[in-house]
C-alpha cells in the first residue's frame, strides 16, 4: 500500500453554474464530509442564492475550453506536477495529475493561473473571477482508479489527443508513481509534499 496517491482528480466549476439547491448535486461547506448527503435539489434556495450573484453564469466558449486545455500542462510543470490529461467543459475542468502537494493548494493555484492567463484574451464582462469556489480533489489511490478517471476526462476533452499511443505511454508509467508512493520513498523534487510554488 503506497502512502500517498499517485495521483490526484481535480475538478473545479466555472463561475455561478452550479448553486446549491439546482438539480445538480452540491455539497455544503459544513457538511464536507465522506458519507453526508448532497444538497437537495431547492428552487427557491437556488433562485436566493442566483440573487447575490454578480454579473451572470460563465460558460466557457471552444476557443476558451482549448486554451484551458492546452495551458494546464504548462501550468503543472510550473508547479512541478506531472500532468496526465485535462478536459475542459463549458461549466467545469477536470484534470488528473501527480504531485506531492496537498491537492487543495493545486486546485488553487490552477484555477488562479488559468485565470489569469485567460483574463489576458477574454473579458470576465463584469463577473467577478472566472471559476466558482472550491471544487474537488479525489484521490486516486491504485491503477485501476487512475485508468477509469484517465478515459473519463479523456470522454470530455475539447481537443483530440495529438498521438494516438499517448495513453498508453501514461498508463505504462504507473509502476513509477506508484514506486514514488511508496513508504520511504519521497518525492525527490519535494520530499516535504508542500507546494514549491505559490
Amino acid at each position: 500500500m503506497t502512502d500517498w496517491p499517485i495521483a490526484f482528480h481535480i475538478t473545479f466549476g466555472t463561475y455561478g453554474t452550479r448553486l446549491h439547491g439546482d438539480d445538480r448535486p452540491t455539497v455544503a461547506r459544513p457538511l464536507n464530509h465522506f458519507g453526508e448527503p448532497f444538497v437537495e435539489p431547492n428552487e427557491a434556495r437556488r433562485q436566493a442564492i442566483r440573487g447575490f450573484m454578480i454579473g451572470e453564469p460563465l460558460y466557457l466558449s471552444r476557443e476558451q475550453r482549448i486554451e484551458v486545455e492546452r495551458m494546464i500542462p504548462d501550468i503543472c510543470s510550473r508547479g512541478n506536477g506531472a500532468f496526465h490529461i485535462a478536459a475542459a467543459q463549458p461549466d467545469h475542468v477536470h484534470c488528473l495529475l501527480s504531485t506531492d502537494a496537498d491537492p487543495k493548494v493545486v486546485r488553487k493555484l490552477l484555477k488562479r493561473w488559468l485565470g489569469e492567463h485567460l483574463s489576458q484574451g477574454w473579458s470576465l464582462n463584469g463577473r467577478p473571477r472566472w471559476w466558482a469556489e472550491g471544487g474537488s480533489g479525489k484521490y486516486v489511490w491504485d491503477v485501476e482508479y487512475f485508468k477509469s478517471a484517465y478515459e473519463y476526462i479523456e470522454r470530455q476533452k475539447v481537443t483530440a489527443e495529438a498521438d494516438g499511443d499517448l495513453k498508453d505511454s501514461i498508463f505504462l508509467q504507473i509502476p513509477s508513481l506508484i514506486s514514488r508512493s511508496e513508504p520511504g520513498c519521497p518525492s525527490p523534487t519535494n520530499p516535504h509534499r508542500h507546494m514549491p510554488m505559490s
